[in-house]
């Protein structure tokens, strides 16, 4: 956070655009989302004070209020885990798994990410107002720091060094979000997630290890290498992908073109397998019928 601080100021006060400066701030602002998330998860301090600074913090180079992880992650995809009435759903709109479904997931989900966060605030206005005028004040925060960076100091900067980062944030972690669960079976008790098991856990804070993250949400991202370890034999091998970059390179530009580097639905495989029951009430027109 302190890196991604320094990387604004100084490229704010700099006469031109330096392209390694900016390319490095955009790769931070994907690191400051994993942040927002993990600090969601285990605070990052002991002190309620210093998480709550921490919150707004995060906040104004997130992109969006810290809170807004309770209800769409903690209270509903921690819940559901990609099961109808995840908000998240990676199968709302197609069951396929291709660039056109990864490009227009992020939008799709926050979309419908605002009804809970709606319905959280209302709830909080109702029974806890001190949290209420908490959240409130994220979205106040926010708002302050794009009104001053763009009316009162130069919209171009703002742009570029705010709004830009911002949206590479909040976009990047739906993708992870969606590569991550796409094309597993929420319905079983390992293979509901998909794990990037390579060099990008060194980088954003060990956010490949996925099934782990569902099934001990509480423990630190640093314990989760280990604690994933001890289930890796449960979980499907073809879930476990050495590489972020060749998965994406492999499924969303090369599957078009040669069908065997495309992912294979587990949550197809099992509803295939077991097909649902006839409807009961069709069945017994039917028997009227006859």
């Amino acid at each position: 956070m302190a890196i991604t601080t320094a990387l604004l100021i100084v490229q704010w006060n700099l006469a031109a655009i330096q392209p390694i400066l900016y390319l490095w701030s955009l790769f931070m602002a994907v690191s400051v989302a994993i942040i927002a998330h993990n600090h969601n998860h285990v605070p990052i301090w002991r002190s309620r004070f210093l998480n709550i600074l921490t919150d707004y913090w995060l906040t104004l180079f997130y992109g969006f209020p810290a809170f807004g992880w309770i209800p769409t992650h903690n209270k509903n995809h921690h819940h559901l885990n990609n099961k109808k009435g995840d908000y998240t759903l990676t199968y709302r709109i197609s069951e396929k798994n291709n660039i056109f479904t990864l490009l227009s997931y992020p939008s799709i989900s926050s979309y419908f990410q605002q009804k809970p966060i709606a319905k959280y605030l209302k709830t909080l206005w109702r029974s806890n107002r001190p949290r209420f005028y908490l959240a409130a004040s994220q979205y106040l925060v926010l708002g302050l720091y794009y009104a001053v960076a763009i009316f009162v100091l130069n919209w171009k900067k703002a742009v570029l060094f705010i709004v830009i980062p911002h949206q590479v944030s909040l976009f990047s972690v739906l993708i992870f979000n969606y590569v991550q669960h796409v094309h597993t079976d929420e319905e079983s008790a390992y293979n509901h997630a998909r794990n990037f098991v390579g060099l990008i856990n060194l980088a954003l804070f060990n956010n490949g290890y996925h099934t782990i993250h569902h099934e001990a949400p509480g423990i630190h991202w640093s314990q989760t290498p280990a604690a994933q370890k001890e289930i890796e034999h449960l979980i499907d091998p073809s879930l476990n992908e050495r590489s972020f970059w060749w998965y994406m390179l492999r499924v969303y530009l090369l599957a078009p073109f040669n069908s065997r580097f495309g992912s294979v639905s587990k949550r197809l495989e099992r509803i295939n397998a077991h097909p649902p029951a006839r409807d009961s009430v069709t069945a017994g027109a039917r028997q009227d019928a006859r």
